[in-house]
């Protein structure tokens, strides 16, 4: 147990009477990967997260929306345990077997791809299970290219097979898709759900695109001034289909809790959107 800048601790194993208490031991309880009570976090005089609540089970996968500015990152932060210096209280319980993925793949430039993915491992058999990520993810023989001889799609790939490689029991994605174009970024999408069913981590991913949500989570989330203000499970039939009527449902249900109404098709058959405020 180690004090970190700001006066925050990470509880481990003893209960010590400080702001914050992170348990990475993974005890949330049976069922349950994920478990946070009362979660505030603060930037000078803005309470950006307020009293939050969430639990997430055993390979559920988790979408979570919110608009600019609603916390959606400050959340995945405190979970993933970036967050040391930022003032805040409440309990966050993970488990110690956590990866995370930015929307930038953040290889290492002066490493190759497999060197990239087995980071920080070593010997014979970190190789090995590096090399069965990388095929996963479409890109074997790939071992030796350098970072920046792969496209921005492929780069994300090494890190989504850097994600997985230690078999993680949660999966922390930041808005890891945003920077891709349209049609990789559907690749990715069915990717990403093939991988998470066959290596089964709970996962918590942090997107803008409702679509995105809808046609991969178990469940959506709306986070606003601080506080989860919808919770909705999402059942519809693999491989989901965007004009699937629920999808629409969805899809519409959500876009209105984001404050985002959507208004008859234009003469060009486009419907038009507005954001509006509340």
């Amino acid at each position: 147990m180690a004090p970190h800048p700001g006066g925050l601790t990470v509880h481990t194993d003893v209960h010590v009477d400080t702001e914050v208490h992170v348990d990475i031991e993974g005890h949330a309880g049976t069922g349950s990967v994920v478990r946070v009570r009362g979660l505030t976090r603060r930037f000078g005089g803005r309470t950006v997260l307020d009293g939050l609540d969430l639990e997430i089970g055993e390979n559920e996968f988790v979408a979570l929306l919110g608009r600019s500015g609603s916390g959606k990152s400050t959340l995945l932060r405190a979970l993933a345990g970036l967050d040391p210096d930022v003032a805040g209280d409440g309990e966050v319980d993970v488990p110690a077997n956590s990866s995370v993925i930015f929307q930038d793949a953040r290889l290492l430039p002066w490493q190759r791809v497999l060197a990239n993915v087995v980071l920080g491992a070593s010997g014979a058999a970190a190789v090995r299970r590096g090399q069965e990520r990388l095929a996963e993810v479409g890109l074997a023989g790939r071992e030796r290219a350098w970072p920046n001889q792969l496209s921005g799609g492929e780069q994300q790939r090494v890190a989504l097979a850097r994600a997985l490689v230690g078999e993680p029991r949660l999966l922390l994605a930041d808005e890891p898709f945003g920077a891709l174009d349209a049609l990789t970024r559907i690749r990715m999408h069915g990717l990403l759900r093939e991988l998470c069913e066959r290596h089964r981590p709970a996962v918590l991913l942090v997107t803008h695109d409702v679509d995105e949500a809808v046609a991969l989570a178990d469940r959506v989330l709306v986070l606003e001034e601080g506080r989860i203000t919808v919770d909705t499970p999402i059942e519809l039939p693999a491989p989901r289909q965007h004009r699937h009527p629920r999808f629409l449902e969805h899809r519409e249900r959500l876009l209105a809790a984001l404050g985002v109404t959507q208004e008859p098709a234009s003469p060009g058959g486009r419907p038009a959107t507005e954001e509006t405020s509340r």
